[in-house]
């Protein structure tokens, strides 16, 4: 079964008309979508449009102020947050390493302070995930001896290792130098093909259509138009998602 194949009965999320106001702003106004075990699902969108504020909304990082968001058939409300937290993994644009750990020591801290894990189980773990980000003879190193790209995928490398069923990405390659996106795009990748369901902000409109499986368009807190990599980018049906492909893919 392919990457943009896999389906499953229940969606694993259900955003069902979740709204998200900052005072008198309304970020997120009837944010309703499913994303089904598996898939990669990338949220695009100008600047400001709530696609950040949607995946801190998930995690409960951030509370929502109407409808619900539901995992695995339970309101995200009825679990702990850290739980959440655990079963839902996020990579922000900044790589938030702790500087007086190792790479290895990164990766394996949360595993035992959160999962309560011994070190030598933390560490295996640890250089497991390592290697799968490329980064096996980097374990030793701290974040100081690593470029912006290793950094992240470092981080990523932590976030798997507490073994979520969703993992989020936030902008994490848009604090990189250009040279250094494609070594952190491929690594998503990777992770996408291994069967993880993924949530992507992204303005890597190249990454979107090769890896997606399905594509949501966030315009000023409202999802105006969702699809296949190919419908979107190819026969967009909303006109601010023309001029906004338009604008991005010149």
């Amino acid at each position: 079964m392919g990457l943009k194949e896999r389906r499953m009965a229940q969606p694993i999320l259900e955003y069902r008309g979740v709204d998200k106001n900052y005072k008198n702003l309304h970020v997120l106004n009837g944010v309703t979508f499913n994303i089904d075990k598996g898939e990669t699902v990338v949220l695009i969108g100008k600047s400001g449009s709530g696609k950040s504020t949607l995946l801190r909304c998930t995690n409960m990082l951030e509370p929502i102020q109407g409808g619900q968001i539901i995992y695995k058939g339970k309101n995200v409300n009825t679990y702990k947050p850290r739980d959440l937290r655990e079963e839902i993994g996020i990579v922000f644009q900044s790589y938030n390493l702790f500087p007086h750990y190792t790479a290895l020591g990164n990766c394996s801290l949360a595993l035992r302070v959160v999962k309560g894990k011994s070190k030598e189980e933390s560490d295996e773990i640890g250089m497991e995930m390592l290697k799968k980000v490329g980064l096996k003879d980097k374990v030793d190193s701290f974040p100081q001896h690593l470029s912006g790209g290793q950094q992240q995928r470092v981080a990523i490398a932590r976030s798997l290792a507490l073994n979520p069923s969703i993992m989020m990405f936030d902008e994490v390659t848009s604090a990189l130098d250009p040279e250094l996106i494609g070594e952190v795009l491929r690594v998503m990748e990777d992770v996408a093909i291994a069967g993880m369901t993924m949530i992507v902000v992204t303005h890597e409109m190249g990454f979107a259509r090769h890896v997606a499986s399905k594509i949501v368009f966030l315009d000023e807190g409202i999802v105006t138009e969702t699809g296949s990599p190919d419908q979107v980018f190819d026969n967009p049906k909303n006109e601010n998602l023309k001029k906004f492909l338009n604008a991005i893919l010149k």
